[in-house]
Protein backbone atom coordinates (compact mmCIF):
# COMPACT_ATOMS: atom_id res chain seq x y z
CA UNK A 1 0.00 0.00 0.00
CA UNK A 2 1.59 3.23 -1.24
CA UNK A 3 0.03 5.41 1.48
CA UNK A 4 1.48 3.30 4.27
CA UNK A 5 4.86 3.13 2.52
CA UNK A 6 5.09 6.94 2.33
CA UNK A 7 4.14 7.28 5.99
CA UNK A 8 6.63 4.68 7.23
CA UNK A 9 9.32 6.17 4.99
CA UNK A 10 8.91 9.86 5.84
CA UNK A 11 7.23 10.04 9.28
CA UNK A 12 9.54 9.18 12.15
CA UNK A 13 7.86 7.25 14.99
CA UNK A 14 4.66 7.20 12.89
CA UNK A 15 2.59 4.98 15.27
CA UNK A 16 2.80 7.65 18.01
CA UNK A 17 0.11 9.93 16.54
CA UNK A 18 -0.64 11.53 19.93
CA UNK A 19 2.76 13.26 19.83
CA UNK A 20 2.46 16.79 18.39
CA UNK A 21 5.71 16.51 16.40
CA UNK A 22 4.62 13.23 14.82
CA UNK A 23 1.24 14.76 14.01
CA UNK A 24 2.99 17.75 12.44
CA UNK A 25 5.08 15.40 10.27
CA UNK A 26 1.91 13.70 9.06
CA UNK A 27 0.48 17.10 8.12
CA UNK A 28 3.63 18.11 6.23
CA UNK A 29 3.65 14.83 4.33
CA UNK A 30 0.00 15.21 3.36
CA UNK A 31 0.61 18.78 2.19
CA UNK A 32 3.76 17.96 0.18
CA UNK A 33 2.14 14.98 -1.55
CA UNK A 34 -0.85 17.21 -2.38
CA UNK A 35 1.40 19.95 -3.83
CA UNK A 36 3.36 17.58 -6.06
CA UNK A 37 0.35 15.60 -7.25
CA UNK A 38 -1.95 18.55 -7.93
CA UNK A 39 0.70 20.63 -9.69
CA UNK A 40 1.50 17.77 -12.06
CA UNK A 41 -2.22 17.32 -12.76
CA UNK A 42 -2.61 21.06 -13.34
CA UNK A 43 0.15 21.09 -15.97
CA UNK A 44 -1.22 18.00 -17.73
CA UNK A 45 -4.84 19.19 -17.79
CA UNK A 46 -3.94 22.75 -18.84
CA UNK A 47 -1.98 21.33 -21.76
CA UNK A 48 -4.89 19.06 -22.68
CA UNK A 49 -7.44 21.88 -22.36
CA UNK A 50 -5.43 24.18 -24.63
CA UNK A 51 -4.82 21.36 -27.12
CA UNK A 52 -8.48 20.37 -27.51
CA UNK A 53 -9.89 23.87 -26.83
CA UNK A 54 -12.04 22.66 -23.89
CA UNK A 55 -13.24 25.04 -21.18
CA UNK A 56 -14.29 22.06 -19.02
CA UNK A 57 -10.77 20.61 -19.10
CA UNK A 58 -9.23 24.04 -18.42
CA UNK A 59 -11.64 24.60 -15.50
CA UNK A 60 -10.64 21.24 -14.09
CA UNK A 61 -6.95 22.17 -14.51
CA UNK A 62 -7.28 25.38 -12.51
CA UNK A 63 -9.25 23.50 -9.89
CA UNK A 64 -6.12 21.36 -9.45
CA UNK A 65 -4.01 24.53 -9.23
CA UNK A 66 -6.24 25.77 -6.40
CA UNK A 67 -5.71 22.39 -4.74
CA UNK A 68 -1.96 22.97 -4.98
CA UNK A 69 -2.31 26.30 -3.20
CA UNK A 70 -4.62 24.63 -0.70
CA UNK A 71 -1.91 22.11 0.13
CA UNK A 72 0.56 24.95 0.74
CA UNK A 73 -1.93 26.61 3.10
CA UNK A 74 -2.42 23.26 4.86
CA UNK A 75 1.33 23.01 5.52
CA UNK A 76 1.47 26.59 6.81
CA UNK A 77 -1.57 25.89 8.97
CA UNK A 78 0.06 22.83 10.56
CA UNK A 79 3.24 24.81 11.19
CA UNK A 80 1.45 27.70 12.91
CA UNK A 81 -0.94 25.41 14.81
CA UNK A 82 2.01 23.58 16.35
CA UNK A 83 3.31 26.75 18.05
CA UNK A 84 3.32 26.37 21.85
CA UNK A 85 1.04 28.32 24.15
CA UNK A 86 2.05 31.90 24.98
CA UNK A 87 0.76 34.84 27.01
CA UNK A 88 -1.74 35.91 24.36
CA UNK A 89 -2.88 32.33 23.60
CA UNK A 90 -2.66 30.31 26.84
CA UNK A 91 -4.40 27.30 25.25
CA UNK A 92 -2.10 27.12 22.21
CA UNK A 93 -2.63 27.88 18.53
CA UNK A 94 -4.37 24.65 17.47
CA UNK A 95 -7.41 26.38 15.97
CA UNK A 96 -5.21 27.85 13.23
CA UNK A 97 -5.54 24.44 11.56
CA UNK A 98 -9.30 25.05 11.32
CA UNK A 99 -8.70 28.57 9.97
CA UNK A 100 -6.40 27.21 7.24
CA UNK A 101 -9.11 24.74 6.31
CA UNK A 102 -11.62 27.59 6.11
CA UNK A 103 -9.32 29.55 3.77
CA UNK A 104 -9.01 26.49 1.54
CA UNK A 105 -12.80 26.14 1.49
CA UNK A 106 -13.31 29.73 0.34
CA UNK A 107 -10.66 29.27 -2.36
CA UNK A 108 -12.53 26.26 -3.69
CA UNK A 109 -15.74 28.32 -3.82
CA UNK A 110 -13.95 31.18 -5.63
CA UNK A 111 -12.72 28.80 -8.33
CA UNK A 112 -16.25 27.47 -8.69
CA UNK A 113 -17.68 30.98 -9.20
CA UNK A 114 -15.08 31.95 -11.80
CA UNK A 115 -15.53 28.85 -13.89
CA UNK A 116 -19.30 28.98 -13.69
CA UNK A 117 -18.94 32.32 -15.51
CA UNK A 118 -16.53 30.81 -18.07
CA UNK A 119 -18.84 27.86 -18.71
CA UNK A 120 -21.85 30.08 -19.33
CA UNK A 121 -19.75 32.13 -21.71
CA UNK A 122 -18.85 28.92 -23.54
CA UNK A 123 -22.55 28.10 -23.90
CA UNK A 124 -23.36 31.58 -25.24
CA UNK A 125 -20.32 31.69 -27.54
CA UNK A 126 -19.56 28.04 -28.40
CA UNK A 127 -16.36 26.91 -30.12
CA UNK A 128 -15.75 23.39 -31.34
CA UNK A 129 -13.61 20.86 -29.49
CA UNK A 130 -11.92 17.86 -30.99
CA UNK A 131 -11.55 14.46 -29.42
CA UNK A 132 -7.99 13.15 -29.25
CA UNK A 133 -7.03 9.84 -27.73
CA UNK A 134 -3.89 10.88 -25.84
CA UNK A 135 -5.53 13.81 -23.95
CA UNK A 136 -8.49 11.56 -23.16
CA UNK A 137 -6.19 8.89 -21.71
CA UNK A 138 -4.34 11.53 -19.66
CA UNK A 139 -7.64 12.66 -18.13
CA UNK A 140 -8.46 9.05 -17.22
CA UNK A 141 -5.03 8.70 -15.60
CA UNK A 142 -5.62 11.89 -13.60
CA UNK A 143 -8.87 10.37 -12.30
CA UNK A 144 -6.94 7.34 -11.03
CA UNK A 145 -4.36 9.63 -9.39
CA UNK A 146 -7.10 11.66 -7.68
CA UNK A 147 -8.78 8.50 -6.37
CA UNK A 148 -5.47 7.55 -4.76
CA UNK A 149 -4.90 11.10 -3.41
CA UNK A 150 -8.36 11.10 -1.83
CA UNK A 151 -7.63 7.74 -0.22
CA UNK A 152 -4.22 8.97 0.98
CA UNK A 153 -5.61 12.14 2.57
CA UNK A 154 -8.38 10.16 4.22
CA UNK A 155 -5.85 7.67 5.60
CA UNK A 156 -3.59 10.41 6.99
CA UNK A 157 -6.48 12.56 8.20
CA UNK A 158 -8.00 9.63 10.09
CA UNK A 159 -4.63 8.66 11.57
CA UNK A 160 -4.13 12.10 13.19
CA UNK A 161 -7.79 13.17 13.43
CA UNK A 162 -7.25 16.15 11.12
CA UNK A 163 -10.39 17.83 9.78
CA UNK A 164 -8.22 19.79 7.31
CA UNK A 165 -6.81 16.64 5.66
CA UNK A 166 -10.16 14.87 5.77
CA UNK A 167 -11.61 17.89 3.97
CA UNK A 168 -8.80 17.58 1.41
CA UNK A 169 -9.82 13.96 0.93
CA UNK A 170 -13.39 15.03 0.19
CA UNK A 171 -12.11 17.74 -2.14
CA UNK A 172 -10.05 15.19 -4.08
CA UNK A 173 -13.08 12.92 -4.35
CA UNK A 174 -15.13 15.74 -5.88
CA UNK A 175 -12.29 16.22 -8.37
CA UNK A 176 -12.74 12.59 -9.39
CA UNK A 177 -16.38 13.32 -10.23
CA UNK A 178 -15.58 16.57 -12.05
CA UNK A 179 -12.77 14.97 -14.08
CA UNK A 180 -15.07 12.09 -14.99
CA UNK A 181 -17.57 14.65 -16.30
CA UNK A 182 -14.81 16.29 -18.36
CA UNK A 183 -13.80 12.94 -19.83
CA UNK A 184 -17.44 12.31 -20.74
CA UNK A 185 -17.61 15.70 -22.51
CA UNK A 186 -14.53 14.86 -24.58
CA UNK A 187 -15.94 11.47 -25.50
CA UNK A 188 -19.39 12.78 -26.47
CA UNK A 189 -17.87 15.51 -28.64
CA UNK A 190 -17.40 12.82 -31.32
CA UNK A 191 -21.16 12.54 -31.84
CA UNK A 192 -22.72 15.76 -30.49
CA UNK A 193 -22.50 19.17 -32.17
CA UNK A 194 -24.09 21.47 -29.59
CA UNK A 195 -21.81 22.94 -26.88
CA UNK A 196 -22.06 20.10 -24.37
CA UNK A 197 -18.60 21.11 -23.14
CA UNK A 198 -20.06 24.32 -21.70
CA UNK A 199 -22.99 22.54 -20.05
CA UNK A 200 -20.74 19.97 -18.43
CA UNK A 201 -18.41 22.82 -17.44
CA UNK A 202 -21.36 24.41 -15.59
CA UNK A 203 -22.04 21.09 -13.86
CA UNK A 204 -18.38 20.78 -12.83
CA UNK A 205 -18.28 24.38 -11.58
CA UNK A 206 -21.50 24.03 -9.57
CA UNK A 207 -20.16 20.81 -8.08
CA UNK A 208 -17.00 22.67 -7.05
CA UNK A 209 -19.17 25.35 -5.43
CA UNK A 210 -21.16 22.71 -3.54
CA UNK A 211 -17.95 21.06 -2.37
CA UNK A 212 -16.58 24.41 -1.19
CA UNK A 213 -19.78 25.17 0.72
CA UNK A 214 -19.67 21.74 2.38
CA UNK A 215 -16.05 22.30 3.38
CA UNK A 216 -16.92 25.71 4.86
CA UNK A 217 -19.60 24.10 7.02
CA UNK A 218 -17.20 21.40 8.21
CA UNK A 219 -14.34 23.75 9.07
CA UNK A 220 -16.34 26.59 10.60
CA UNK A 221 -18.09 24.29 13.08
CA UNK A 222 -15.10 23.83 15.44
CA UNK A 223 -14.36 27.57 15.29
CA UNK A 224 -17.90 28.44 16.37
CA UNK A 225 -17.80 25.84 19.15
CA UNK A 226 -19.71 22.83 17.85
CA UNK A 227 -21.10 20.15 20.16
CA UNK A 228 -18.47 17.59 21.21
CA UNK A 229 -18.43 14.09 19.80
CA UNK A 230 -21.04 11.94 21.58
CA UNK A 231 -18.57 9.05 21.71
CA UNK A 232 -16.07 11.22 23.62
CA UNK A 233 -18.81 12.31 26.04
CA UNK A 234 -19.74 8.68 26.68
CA UNK A 235 -16.11 7.71 27.28
CA UNK A 236 -15.48 10.50 29.80
CA UNK A 237 -18.68 9.86 31.75
CA UNK A 238 -18.32 6.07 31.85
CA UNK A 239 -14.66 6.20 32.90
CA UNK A 240 -15.28 8.69 35.72
CA UNK A 241 -18.11 6.52 37.03
CA UNK A 242 -15.79 3.50 37.19
CA UNK A 243 -13.80 4.96 40.13
CA UNK A 244 -14.44 4.59 43.84
CA UNK A 245 -16.66 7.16 45.60
CA UNK A 246 -18.18 8.48 42.34
CA UNK A 247 -21.92 7.72 42.34
CA UNK A 248 -23.00 10.08 39.57
CA UNK A 249 -21.78 12.65 37.03
CA UNK A 250 -23.29 15.69 35.33
CA UNK A 251 -22.49 19.08 33.77
CA UNK A 252 -19.82 17.79 31.41
CA UNK A 253 -18.39 20.65 29.34
CA UNK A 254 -15.86 20.09 26.53
CA UNK A 255 -13.79 22.90 24.97
CA UNK A 256 -11.94 22.27 21.70
CA UNK A 257 -8.85 24.45 21.18
CA UNK A 258 -7.64 22.45 18.17
CA UNK A 259 -6.81 18.81 17.42
CA UNK A 260 -5.23 17.23 20.49
CA UNK A 261 -5.99 20.34 22.57
CA UNK A 262 -9.24 19.50 24.37
CA UNK A 263 -10.22 20.69 27.83
CA UNK A 264 -13.10 19.13 29.74
CA UNK A 265 -14.76 19.75 33.09
CA UNK A 266 -17.30 17.55 34.86
CA UNK A 267 -19.13 17.40 38.19
CA UNK A 268 -18.71 14.16 40.12
CA UNK A 269 -21.22 13.26 42.84
CA UNK A 270 -19.66 11.65 45.93
CA UNK A 271 -21.23 10.62 49.26
CA UNK A 272 -21.23 13.58 51.66
CA UNK A 273 -20.02 11.44 54.57
CA UNK A 274 -16.87 10.26 52.72
CA UNK A 275 -13.40 11.19 53.94
CA UNK A 276 -12.52 14.39 52.08
CA UNK A 277 -8.80 13.54 51.85
CA UNK A 278 -9.50 10.11 50.36
CA UNK A 279 -11.99 11.59 47.89
CA UNK A 280 -9.50 14.28 46.86
CA UNK A 281 -6.82 11.66 46.15
CA UNK A 282 -9.24 9.65 44.01
CA UNK A 283 -10.34 12.74 42.07
CA UNK A 284 -6.70 13.66 41.38
CA UNK A 285 -6.11 10.13 40.14
CA UNK A 286 -9.16 10.29 37.86
CA UNK A 287 -8.00 13.58 36.36
CA UNK A 288 -4.50 12.26 35.66
CA UNK A 289 -5.46 8.88 34.23
CA UNK A 290 -8.37 9.97 32.03
CA UNK A 291 -6.46 13.02 30.76
CA UNK A 292 -3.61 10.75 29.66
CA UNK A 293 -5.86 8.02 28.24
CA UNK A 294 -8.11 10.32 26.18
CA UNK A 295 -5.44 12.94 25.34
CA UNK A 296 -7.24 15.87 26.96
CA UNK A 297 -7.11 18.05 30.09
CA UNK A 298 -9.82 17.04 32.57
CA UNK A 299 -10.93 19.05 35.61
CA UNK A 300 -13.41 17.54 38.09
CA UNK A 301 -15.66 19.44 40.50
CA UNK A 302 -16.89 17.51 43.56
CA UNK A 303 -20.58 17.61 44.49
CA UNK A 304 -21.29 16.08 47.93
CA UNK A 305 -24.42 13.92 47.88
CA UNK A 306 -26.31 13.38 51.13
CA UNK A 307 -27.64 9.83 50.86
CA UNK A 308 -28.57 9.23 54.52
CA UNK A 309 -30.92 12.13 55.31
CA UNK A 310 -34.51 10.85 55.52
CA UNK A 311 -36.12 14.28 55.05
CA UNK A 312 -33.94 15.03 52.03
CA UNK A 313 -34.71 11.63 50.50
CA UNK A 314 -38.45 12.25 50.94
CA UNK A 315 -38.22 15.69 49.32
CA UNK A 316 -36.20 14.25 46.47
CA UNK A 317 -38.82 11.55 45.83
CA UNK A 318 -41.54 14.18 45.80
CA UNK A 319 -39.61 16.25 43.28
CA UNK A 320 -38.98 13.18 41.12
CA UNK A 321 -42.73 12.53 41.08
CA UNK A 322 -43.42 16.14 40.07
CA UNK A 323 -40.81 16.12 37.28
CA UNK A 324 -42.34 12.94 35.83
CA UNK A 325 -45.26 15.17 34.78
CA UNK A 326 -42.92 17.01 32.41
CA UNK A 327 -41.67 14.73 29.58
CA UNK A 328 -39.20 17.38 28.39
CA UNK A 329 -37.20 16.93 31.61
CA UNK A 330 -34.60 14.21 31.09
CA UNK A 331 -33.14 14.17 34.61
CA UNK A 332 -32.27 16.34 37.61
CA UNK A 333 -29.24 16.69 39.90
CA UNK A 334 -27.54 18.90 42.52
CA UNK A 335 -30.67 18.65 44.68
CA UNK A 336 -30.47 20.56 47.97
CA UNK A 337 -32.89 21.92 50.57
CA UNK A 338 -31.90 25.10 52.41
CA UNK A 339 -33.70 27.11 55.11
CA UNK A 340 -35.10 26.63 58.60
CA UNK A 341 -38.54 25.64 59.79
CA UNK A 342 -41.40 25.40 57.32
CA UNK A 343 -39.97 27.98 54.90
CA UNK A 344 -37.44 26.24 52.68
CA UNK A 345 -35.93 26.60 49.23
CA UNK A 346 -35.47 23.65 46.90
CA UNK A 347 -32.34 24.11 44.76
CA UNK A 348 -31.75 21.75 41.83
CA UNK A 349 -30.73 21.50 38.18
CA UNK A 350 -32.88 19.93 35.49
CA UNK A 351 -31.66 18.61 32.14
CA UNK A 352 -33.73 19.20 29.00
CA UNK A 353 -33.24 18.76 25.25
CA UNK A 354 -31.56 21.42 23.11
CA UNK A 355 -34.64 21.99 20.89
CA UNK A 356 -36.46 23.92 23.66
CA UNK A 357 -36.64 27.69 23.12
CA UNK A 358 -35.72 30.15 25.88
CA UNK A 359 -39.38 31.06 26.38
CA UNK A 360 -40.27 27.39 26.71
CA UNK A 361 -37.50 26.89 29.28
CA UNK A 362 -38.77 29.79 31.40
CA UNK A 363 -42.32 28.44 31.17
CA UNK A 364 -41.09 24.98 32.16
CA UNK A 365 -39.33 26.33 35.26
CA UNK A 366 -42.42 28.30 36.29
CA UNK A 367 -44.71 25.30 35.84
CA UNK A 368 -42.41 23.08 37.93
CA UNK A 369 -42.38 25.73 40.67
CA UNK A 370 -46.21 25.83 40.62
CA UNK A 371 -46.39 22.04 41.05
CA UNK A 372 -44.02 22.22 44.01
CA UNK A 373 -46.25 24.93 45.55
CA UNK A 374 -49.26 22.63 45.31
CA UNK A 375 -47.58 20.17 47.69
CA UNK A 376 -45.62 22.67 49.82
CA UNK A 377 -47.08 26.21 49.52
CA UNK A 378 -44.32 27.62 51.72
CA UNK A 379 -41.49 26.26 49.56
CA UNK A 380 -39.57 28.33 47.04
CA UNK A 381 -37.61 26.86 44.14
CA UNK A 382 -34.31 27.83 42.55
CA UNK A 383 -34.04 25.93 39.27
CA UNK A 384 -31.07 25.84 36.90
CA UNK A 385 -31.77 24.47 33.43
CA UNK A 386 -29.00 22.48 31.74
CA UNK A 387 -29.24 21.74 28.04
CA UNK A 388 -28.47 18.27 26.73
CA UNK A 389 -26.81 18.67 23.30
CA UNK A 390 -26.26 14.96 22.73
Amino acid sequence: MLSKFLITRFVKDYPNTEDNKVRESYGYLGGIVGIITNFILFCVKLLVGMTVNSIAVTADAFNNLSDTISSIITIVGFKLASKPADKEHPFGHGRIEYISGLIVSFMVMYVGVEFTKSSFDKILHPTGISFKLIPFVLILLSIIVKIWLSSFNKYVGKAINSSALQASSLDALTDVISSSSVALALLLSNWIDFPIDGYIGVFVSLFILYSGFSLVKETIGPLLGEAPDSELIGKIESRVLNYNYVVGVHDLIVHNYGPGRIMASIHAEVPADSDIVDVHEVIDKIEREISKELNLFLVIHIDPLNQNCEKLSKAKKELSSILSLFPEVISFHDFRVVGDGDVKTLIFDIVTKANNKRSNIELLSNNIAKEVKKIHPQYETLITVDIDYK
